[in-house]
């Protein structure tokens, strides 16, 4: 969407300039959390130790999310079914994601690092579905056309917290085999079927999916507090349903946070679906699509500095800031973010807020909008996305709470509040 930043902005300008910004301080942040697996490869091979392979053509499912290291995964998971004696091939399994097109989504996997290349199967892309069937409740359940037409079906997936709703089975393999694997339309039907039974649809979807006996087996990654794969467990479709609460509530307690329960003001430097389904996290930042999330700091404002180049214009969860970037809205791609409300039904991520030219601007109009807030006073942090927490920016009001948590350590000096993009 062209934005014409040099127009009208002389007066807005002028008001913001005598806004008072505190001095502010890089933090590093340690936190307890499981050791990353260090041997990818040697990882899934024990894995898939405890599934059977199937053979003939397997469609290996990968999503569109920055998963760390999820190239090596699927590699090493397409290499243990060659083994077998598999003719595996990967697919996006994705809703929405890549402008709902396959060679959008195609891209997506390539951005993630997953390419014919790099993983050693062939990657092959289509919007076309088959209906497998309806769920007791009448909601239509579909099947990529290529994963359909294999002999056998793997989803790779990370389990977390969903960005929208609670339920014992959220993101994961479970999810990937409902929606993922369903492409726009089937995403879309999930979706359309009401967000507060969604902990519901999910999993029933994904038992007519299971029932057809084309899903092999699911890998479900659980990652640490650093976004970094942690365990990597194989489980037979058939146990899916009843064994991924138990990881969701490993990964739940893993998340990653931050350190504040309270802000008045919260600064992103980049939003993007390969760092959330919801551009930013909302687990982490505790603004949520639905009415159905819940958890997560008290903020009074949020920006938004930039979009990712990886997703592709697709800048959904943007409507969760209150002031974002020029730089942020001159990549926001109509097309590309309304087909993901039209898919998810929640149009509220979507909409374009309040834009300024400068990060600082839109700091200080942030600030403005802090209602009873003396700026100089303001309890503002900074960080990258929500996918990297253990460095952020923090203002001079937070140095009490910084100094008295141990897992936090100042980093340098005190001097002007750094932003990203000026």
């Amino acid at each position: 969407m062209p934005v014409d930043i040099e127009t009208g902005y002389d007066e807005i300008e002028k008001l913001l300039r005598e806004v008072a910004i505190p001095r502010g301080v890089r933090v590093t942040r340690s936190v307890p959390t499981p050791p990353p697996i260090a041997d990818i490869r040697a990882a899934v091979a024990v894995a898939l130790r405890a599934v059977n392979l199937p053979r003939g053509s397997v469609a290996v499912a990968a999503g569109s999310r920055g998963i760390a290291r999820i190239d090596t995964i699927v590699a090493a998971v397409v290499a243990e079914l060659r083994a077998a004696g598999a003719e595996p091939f990967v697919i996006p399994a994705m809703g929405s994601h890549g402008a709902s097109t396959a060679a959008g989504q195609a891209k997506v996997l390539a951005d993630l690092g997953i390419t014919e290349a790099t993983v050693g199967a062939p990657v092959r892309a289509t919007m076309d579905t088959v209906e497998m069937g309806r769920t007791p409740d009448g909601v239509p359940v579909f099947m990529d056309a290529f994963a359909h037409a294999a002999d056998a079906v793997v989803v790779v997936n990370r389990v977390k917290p969903h960005t929208a709703f609670r339920g014992p089975i959220e993101s994961g393999p479970t999810k990937m085999i409902a929606v993922g694997l369903g492409k726009q339309r089937g995403a879309h039907s999930i979706h359309a079927a009401g967000w507060g039974k969604i902990h519901q649809t999910i999993p029933a979807a994904a038992g007519v999916s299971i029932a057809s006996g084309k899903i092999a087996f699911g890998v479900a990654i659980v990652e640490n507090a650093h976004e970094e794969p942690a365990q990597i467990v194989a489980i037979p479709a058939a146990e899916l349903l009843a064994r991924e609460p138990a990881l969701q509530e490993q990964a739940k307690a893993n998340l990653g946070r931050l350190p504040f329960d309270e802000l008045d003001v919260l600064v992103i430097d980049r939003i993007g679906k390969n760092i959330s389904g919801d551009g930013a996290d909302p687990n982490v930042t505790g603004r949520y699509p639905t009415a159905y999330g819940s958890g997560g700091p008290r903020i009074t404002r949020m920006v938004m500095c930039d979009l990712t180049v990886e997703a592709q214009g697709n800048a959904n969860g943007v409507g969760m800031a209150d002031v974002v970037t020029h730089r942020l809205a001159e990549k926001f791609v109509p097309p590309a973010t309304y087909l993901n409300a039209l898919t998810s039904t929640t149009p509220e991520p979507t909409r374009l807020p309040m834009t300024m030219p400068t990060a600082r601007m839109a700091l200080a109009a942030a600030l403005l909008m802090c209602p009873g807030l003396d700026p100089r006073l303001a309890r503002i942090a900074r960080i990258r996305d929500t996918l990297h927490l253990r460095e952020l920016w923090v203002s001079e009001p937070l140095l009490p709470l910084v100094k008295a948590d141990s897992s936090l350590t100042v980093a340098g000096e005190l001097g002007p509040f750094a932003l990203a993009f000026e």
